[in-house]
């Protein structure tokens, strides 16, 4: 597997890097950074610090993507999912979370809230143009593919 070196800035000693847990993995938990418990109630969404800023080296960026756990467990996700980070921020690294389930959901200092997945960033040349190439699938738009 591929590596690219990340630079990451704890803003407190007590803040646990992200890491991989497992060979396989390929996202690295982020974990809340709280001075004290946050609830989220149903349909409530809150943006949590992690207490993290990262560089992220040019030609990538970092996705903040749910975690699966949270997310059959108690209908917590991210809201914005896949979050990006692009290669030139250099900001506060923060989590917003939405609770989609039915009872309040506790967030608390150091919990696993999110994954950080590193990716390529391929950019696009834009070409304006007065028709398009024909496909198979032509314009036919949602659900056009079939069910199965």
């Amino acid at each position: 597997m591929d590596k690219v070196l990340i630079k990451i800035l704890k803003t407190d000693d007590r803040i646990i890097l992200p890491k991989y847990e497992s060979e396989g993995a390929s996202g690295m938990d982020l974990r809340a950074f709280l001075n004290e418990d946050v609830s989220i109630p149903p349909l409530g969404r809150v943006k949590i610090p992690t207490g993290l800023k990262i560089e992220i080296p040019h030609g990538y960026e970092a996705q903040v993507r749910p975690r699966s756990g949270l997310a059959v467990k108690f209908g917590l996700t991210v809201l914005n999912s896949p979050g990006t980070i692009d290669s030139d921020y250099r900001g506060d690294l923060d989590v917003i979370l939405i609770n989609l389930g039915e009872e309040n959901v506790i967030i608390k200092d150091g919990e696993r809230i999110a994954q950080l997945v590193i990716a390529p960033v391929c950019c696009a040349q834009i070409q304006e143009s007065v028709t398009l190439s024909s496909s198979a699938r032509g314009s036919a738009g949602f659900g056009s593919t079939g069910t199965g």
